[in-house]
């Protein structure tokens, strides 16, 4: 269980919060009696569950539901907004923990309700407003499922520890203990994807983190396993949906315009 590094500030509000960290602070693990929206108005929130790890940059929210033992991690400073939904709402929304592409409005919607300023009257409209949105949306690949089977441990292990690792499946199941068919069964099975994009998804995860902490894009992409840049923004871009350039740029201004709707 982590201990937990108290964050730097904290508003509460009715139903919801927001928290301002430092870079690496992290939250003992706990559970609440209501599901929670967490959105990252300025650097990257992780969430970790027993099912996995949910990304959380500027574009996304990451759901978690009611009574899920959960502890956040913040990458870079970070600003971290909570919103939490009763219980008819919340069931209009997956009974897992998700990640949601973030429209401009329900970042609107989600300044709002963490908002010294809003009025108990209008909370419940936004509240509504802000899962019509979510219904809406698709969910997006930046959850890294956990793995259980001790193959898989110990093969997520050797690329947690080094991200840019390029051993191929078949040497690291050497290492594990297991043929590279039995793995990639397993990775299928139990995942729902394939090695490569496990891999892919923590690549992107940990760059993410060198973003969030300043670096540029020629430092990730090497730190990530990537031979040259270009195959990183790729693969970056196609996960998170915009450029690591634009990503960061995106997350700068985002952190300028929230703070005044603090």
């Amino acid at each position: 269980m982590p201990v937990g590094r108290q964050p730097v500030e904290s508003e509460l509000f009715p139903f919801a919060g927001a928290h301002r960290w430092a870079s690496g602070g992290t939250s003992a693990a706990h559970t609440h009696d209501e599901g929670h929206l967490v959105y990252a108005a300025r650097g990257v929130i992780s969430v970790h569950t027993d099912h996995g790890t949910s990304i959380v940059p500027a574009n996304r929210l990451a759901w978690t539901p009611a009574s899920f033992t959960h502890h956040h991690r913040a990458h870079g400073a970070t600003d971290m907004r909570i919103v939490f939904l009763p219980t008819g709402l919340a069931k209009r929304i997956p009974d897992r923990p998700a990640v949601f592409l973030a429209s401009g409005l329900a970042r609107e919607v989600v300044l709002a309700l963490t908002s010294r300023h809003l009025e108990d009257r209008g909370r419940a409209r936004l509240q509504r407003v802000l899962v019509d949105e979510l219904h809406e949306a698709t969910e997006q690949p930046l959850q890294l499922p956990e793995p259980q089977d001790d193959r898989l441990r110990t093969v997520a292990n050797l690329l947690y520890e080094n991200p840019a690792d390029n051993t191929s499946l078949a040497e690291l199941g050497r290492r594990a203990g297991a043929g590279a068919r039995t793995l990639s069964r397993l990775f299928h099975n139990e995942l729902g994807m394939t090695f490569y994009e496990w891999r892919t998804q923590l690549r992107i995860y940990h760059a993410l983190v060198l973003l969030a902490a300043g670096h540029d894009t020629t430092y990730v992409s090497h730190a990530c396993g990537w031979a040259n840049p270009s195959g990183f923004i790729t693969a970056f871009t196609a996960v998170v949906g915009t450029t690591p350039g634009r990503h960061r740029a995106e997350q700068s201004g985002l952190a300028l315009d929230l703070y005044s709707n603090i």
